[in-house]
């Protein structure tokens, strides 16, 4: 049951009723009401997995009242009650994500120095959304006992926050401390609220269906058959999958963001225009925005402390193992961790350069559009990244390598798809719905049926029968 789905759609008009008609302005039968849908939500996408989230929820709300209530008397056993904390959440991910990776690699390992070892994968649920729960849970332990936040004593609420089921499949990663409080206040009906989430919602399904899913047709039948087309295919495909990518997950984002605010919450932020990004360290606090924040604040940063008086070297390995940790995260595959390392080696010569350091404010013409002068900047950026997404997608280092070498090798021919044209040219039209507005500032007087009726019409005659899977859910 994914989000534009008709299902879904029943599921929430239920939902939506009850919410603001049956229990309006009475928080605790609200929340318990979407505590019950999230996990209703989520049976129907890993139902296997439900005691895996309701057990780790419960061991983390009574570790985080032991922990406020020892930050004060004993210190020393708060600080390890939250270490307990966030090994039992790593463990978590290690055990269910990462073990099968572990036993093939070291297998792979001993065999290739003439080891005999004959490893049997173990056959592991993969509980989907577990890289975004786990960290909720862990972000809650830590700031609480950092004194950032009061443990809640709600537990409905607190098991609400993890299992919200707008975010709990692909995020975005809410933070405790702006989200909870969100679950103790009263919430009525507001329609300004309500307007800006349903056109949220229709923009995020446009991005996906009409976008994303159109790009993939050509992108998938490309680089999955690489070697039955020309250079200049491979090349074309590699440089539309990025508008994928960001179509797919932005749209996804913009969806779940949107149905948080039908219901009353302001949902973290997790995109910001990254294609205007003028290096790659502008372009992550651009893309995927709760997941680089999430690992700065709880992996950077302390790394950086840690090696403050090594200097630039210091940031430089800090940024380094924080971009690898951001690439396994996205999964146990060799391809995923030099990705990682790829992004992280791109933010050598912004550290040594003095870069990190210069965050000059971007600036933009009488279109809101970023000026000329930074397009070189901004192009090259993007070229990077579609090169780092080779890894991204393939299956194996193997595959990466056929991938590159033919963008480089055999006959350049070209195969077109009847779709990429216009699928550009939307693009170039709705980069972002409020973008559109400030191009043309009488869109923005038109009311918000009109313009959301005209994105739905789009997406009903140039949307696919059958929608593809959002590409997140597989982290």
């Amino acid at each position: 049951m994914v989000v534009n789905s008709f299902s879904f759609l029943l599921f929430f008009a239920i939902l939506f009723a009850l919410y603001y008609f049956a229990f309006n302005e009475r928080t605790k039968l609200q929340n318990w009401l979407l505590l019950i849908a999230s996990y209703v939500f989520y049976a129907f996408a890993s139902i296997k997995a439900i005691p895996i989230l309701a057990v780790s929820t419960i061991v983390t709300y009574y570790l985080g009242l032991r922990i406020a209530k020892y930050n004060d008397s004993n210190p020393r056993a708060a600080s390890m009650l939250t270490t307990i904390g966030v090994c039992l959440g790593i463990g978590l991910l290690l055990y269910f994500k990462y073990l099968n990776f572990f036993i093939s690699s070291f297998a792979s390992f001993f065999n290739s120095v003439g080891l005999q070892c004959n490893a049997h994968n173990f056959n592991i649920l993969l509980p989907i959304g577990i890289s975004f729960f786990t960290f909720k849970l862990m972000s809650y332990l830590i700031e609480v006992h950092r004194r950032k936040m009061d443990a809640t004593t709600d537990f409905v609420a607190f098991a609400t926050f993890v299992a919200f089921f707008p975010t709990i499949l692909s995020g975005p990663i809410d933070r405790p401390d702006k989200f909870i409080p969100q679950l103790k206040a009263k919430r009525t009906f507001d329609y300004n609220l309500a307007k800006a989430g349903f056109n949220q919602i229709v923009w995020g399904m446009f991005l996906k269906m009409c976008i994303a899913d159109k790009l993939a047709v050509y992108n998938d039948s490309v680089l999955n058959s690489y070697s039955f087309f020309g250079g200049s295919s491979a090349l074309f495909a590699l440089l539309l999958y990025p508008l994928q990518m960001y179509a797919d997950f932005a749209g996804y984002s913009d969806m779940a963001i949107g149905v948080g605010k039908l219901l009353g919450f302001k949902i973290a932020l997790n995109f910001d225009y990254p294609f205007f990004a003028r290096n790659i360290a502008e372009y992550w606090r651009k893309w995927h925005i709760s997941l680089t924040s999430w690992l700065t604040d709880y992996v950077f940063i302390p790394l950086n402390i840690h090696f403050r008086n090594w200097g630039n070297w210091g940031v430089a390995i800090s940024i380094v193992v924080t971009m690898t940790l951001i690439g396994f995260w996205h999964g146990a595959n060799w391809t995923f961790g030099l990705f990682g390392l790829y992004h992280g080696l791109l933010f050598l010569p912004l550290v040594f350069g003095g870069v990190m350091l210069k965050r000059r404010k971007l600036k933009l013409n009488s279109w809101n559009l970023p000026e000329v002068r930074y397009l070189p900047a901004m192009l090259l950026t993007y070229v990077f990244v579609a090169i780092g997404l080779v890894l991204f997608r393939s299956d194996t280092l193997a595959e990466a390598l056929c991938i590159f070498e033919s963008l480089f090798g055999g006959q350049f021919g070209f195969s077109w798809c009847g779709n990429v044209i216009p699928i550009l040219l939307l693009i170039l039209l709705f980069h972002d719905l409020h973008k559109a507005f400030n191009f043309c500032p009488r869109i923005s007087k038109l009311p918000f049926p009109i313009i959301s009726s005209f994105l739905l019409l789009l997406i009903l005659f140039l949307s696919n029968t059958s929608t593809g899977d959002f590409i997140y859910f597989h982290f």
